[in-house]
């Protein structure tokens, strides 16, 4: 996140810094190029004049027209107009050529007197109304209000004309239409009245459903009901069964308050006891008969569906389970050989056998119970199969049915609508409306006003513009870069400083090299940057010695950044050596005031060791290697001999600066720099074509020369970055103290 606002950022410092570089570069040319725009507003303002001047006399002729009553067909929307385009189409339809044309047969024939004219119609429409404004323009005033007047008229007789096409063919669609529908009504009725004949399907169904399909779900539900019968008397046990008829679950009789009060009593009263027990138990079938009375599970509440061996078993297990509670009763008081526990055990063996007989039975007819239930099953899916084809047979044929009667009403409807239609329609009496009137009549035509003001300030404005244009298309054409943002615009190679244009006194003489105490203070930092640049772009143990200093085109000011750039790496106290490698103009012996001969020419041509060609300056530290003798072939001898040369210079100094000649001029600079570690290109502001610094550099990377970076000279001090050097306390000279 951070990093994107800081590339933001950066982003808009950039978009401000290219906005006011190109604000300045705007600004430099309009007042180098100031005449041009002046000369496009004065003759934009004389050919207005002369045109007006020599204009003849126009009038003009004012009517308004007002939209009106629209054709309106009830119940349809066959002719219409948009009311968006409707005062665009009207506008255009007054001023088209099919009005014009009927308007000039018509004054022909009505006005044979009247000298056709040149006329101009505008068509305006007020805001927030719907009346048209025609202004006719023309020289002849009588000729231009017959001419307006017949352009109205003529555009109502059109549009009645168009009206009129536009009814009786919708007139004639309406019953082309009616016709279709018919036949196709007919159609529907005769294929409906075809269906019902010869499909009896329709007729099973009843209040809108599907008898057959409501069997077919009634059928399943049967089957579902029948499934589950079954899957109960399979997985329940004989009891469970018969307790699920019953809705309920057999429990023992408990005991009556009476009967606990009359054990308590027996308790108390043995004898008493035994001999009702005996009484008892006397008569054990007298005790099977009365239980079951008693008990609220008796067969009473056998569901009647129930058979007979079903009942027989639930009255037996009744009986055993009451018999067990009297023996178990008794045993508290008898003895196991007892009579009484004897009858009642042998009762309960008969019971036991019985009930065994029972559930025998029970079960046999729980068995015939699920074979029905399966039997049934079977023939249910047998009719659930075919009553399941007839169902989704029927389910087409109603389906096919009501697509054949809505498709019936469908139809009927449409007819009945077109038939109200054309019911409704007059007309005549619809021709007869039109939609755009003549609201006031041509007026007599008046002379136009010349509105001389207006027209030449127009003029002047189409000028200027014109002017503007010119110097638009000379800033695109011009590629010359005249500041630092330009310059990082135009190339990818790093900047290493920039030069500030300083005044010359003696043109002649050119601009003073430094010298110390300096008072150029803006010229001195400058170059200690570049001089930093040099210094520290690299690491220090891989720092670049050999520099090449040149130009892609003459006067950029090469030899000045050069010589000045040596002087500041002396004054810096490192050893320096700058060499005139410029074997066909070199000056720069000139500058430091001494003779040019032996130089590097003679150094290359070995007619001269390079410690004798080298002389001395008045700049500690730093020493010359002119240009010597001009020689015939110095491409040929940079080529051969600068090698060597390097090699025997070996480590005498620390930096070696070559000013060498222009790239695009001669092959000097292509044949030396390959030898050399690195090269800066020098650009003149506002002076140097950035296509021949890319086809300079171009030819360098072909060599595959290190260009370390560029450098920006002869930079307007104005310019916004050198506001800084404005500042003049911070070169100011202090007091020691």
């Amino acid at each position: 996140m951070a990093n994107e606002i800081e590339l933001g950022r950066r982003g808009h410092v950039a978009f401000v810094a290219l906005f006011f570089a190109r604000f300045r570069r705007y600004k430099q040319l309009l007042f180098a190029y100031w005449w041009i725009v002046a000369l496009s507003v004065i003759l934009g303002v004389g050919i207005q004049w002369f045109l007006i001047r020599r204009a003849p006399p126009s009038f003009v002729s004012v009517g308004r027209m007002i939209l009106s009553v629209k054709l309106s067909i009830p119940n349809a929307n066959f002719y219409s107009e948009e009311l968006n385009n409707f005062f665009g189409t009207q506008v255009e339809l007054m001023q088209s050529s099919s009005v014009t044309n009927r308007v000039l047969l018509r004054l022909r024939s009505e006005e044979p007197h009247l000298q056709p004219a040149p006329v101009n119609i505008q068509v305006t429409v007020s805001p927030k109304t719907t009346i048209f404004n025609l202004n006719a323009v023309s020289t002849d005033p009588n000729y231009v209000q017959a001419y307006l007047e017949a352009t109205m008229e003529e555009y109502i007789n059109l549009k009645r004309e168009l009206l009129g096409n536009a009814s009786t063919s919708t007139r004639s669609s309406l019953q082309e239409d009616r016709a279709r529908l018919a036949d196709e009504l007919e159609k529907s009725r005769e294929s409906l009245l075809s269906y019902q004949s010869t499909n009896s399907a329709v007729f099973l169904q009843q209040n809108g459903e599907n008898n057959a399909a409501r069997y077919f779900a009634s059928l399943i539900q049967q089957v579902t009901e029948r499934k589950s019968e079954l899957q109960l008397l399979k997985t329940l046990s004989l009891d469970e069964n018969l307790e699920r008829q019953q809705h309920i679950f057999s429990q023992p009789s408990l005991p009556s308050a009476s009967s606990a009060e009359n054990l308590d009593s027996q308790q108390n009263s043995p004898q008493t006891a035994l001999s009702s027990q005996r009484h008892s138990i006397s008569s054990p079938q007298q005790n099977l008969d009365f239980t079951p009375g008693d008990n609220a599970n008796s067969l009473a509440n056998i569901p009647s569906g129930e058979g007979g061996f079903e009942a027989g078993y639930l009255e037996v297990k009744q009986q055993i389970v009451l018999l067990k509670a009297k023996r178990d009763e008794l045993s508290e008081y008898l003895r196991p050989k007892h009579p009484d526990i004897i009858a009642l055990n042998e009762e309960i063996a008969r019971q036991e056998k019985l009930l065994e007989v029972f559930q025998e039975q029970s079960q046999e007819q729980l068995k015939n119970r699920q074979h029905t239930l399966e039997v049934e099953i079977a023939g249910m899916e047998t009719q659930i199969r075919e009553w399941e084809l007839k169902a989704v047979d029927v389910s087409k044929k109603l389906s096919d049915f009501e697509s054949l009667k809505e498709n019936n009403r469908r139809l009927q409807t449409m007819y009945d609508q077109l038939q109200a239609t054309l019911q409704t329609l007059d007309v005549d009496k619809g021709i007869g409306q039109e939609s755009v009137t003549i609201f006031e009549p041509a007026t007599p035509a008046v002379p136009t006003p010349k509105r001389l003001k207006r027209h030449l300030a127009m003029a002047s404005l189409i000028g200027f513009v014109f002017g503007g244009g010119i110097l638009f298309l000379l800033k695109q054409l011009d590629d010359r870069p005249t500041s630092l943002t330009e310059l990082k615009e135009h190339f990818s190679e790093p900047v290493l400083g920039q030069i500030p244009l300083l005044k010359v006194k003696d043109k002649n003489a050119g601009l003073p090299i430094l010298r110390e105490e300096d008072d150029r203070h803006e010229f001195v930092e400058a170059f200690s940057n570049l001089r930093s640049a040099l210094v520290f772009k690299d690491s220090p143990d891989n720092h670049s010695k050999s520099i090449v200093v040149t130009s892609a085109a003459p006067v950029d000011g090469k030899s000045t950044v050069s010589v000045n750039l040596a002087i500041t790496l002396a004054h810096a106290g490192a050893r320096v050596l700058l060499v005139d490698a410029d074997l066909r103009c070199g000056k720069i012996h000139k500058r430091f005031s001494v003779s040019d001969r032996p130089g590097l020419a003679d150094v290359l041509g070995e007619t001269c060791p390079w410690s004798k060609a080298v002389a001395p300056t008045s700049v500690p530290n730093l020493d010359l290697l002119p240009r010597g003798t001009f020689p015939a072939h110095p491409a040929s001898l940079l080529v051969k001999q600068s090698g060597k040369l390097l090699k025997e210079l070996g480590n005498h100094y620390d930096y070696y600066i070559f000013d060498t000649a222009p790239v695009m001029v001669t092959d000097d600079v292509l044949s030396l720099a390959p030898h050399i570690s690195s090269l800066i290109m020098v650009i003149r502001a506002g002076s140097t074509s950035g296509r021949v610094v890319k086809a300079a550099l171009d030819l360098l990377y072909l060599r595959r020369v290190k260009v370390s970076g560029l450098v920006l000279n002869a930079v307007a001090p104005n310019m916004l970055e050198y506001n800084f050097y404005g500042y003049r306390e911070y070169f100011r000279p202090r007091a020691v103290a």
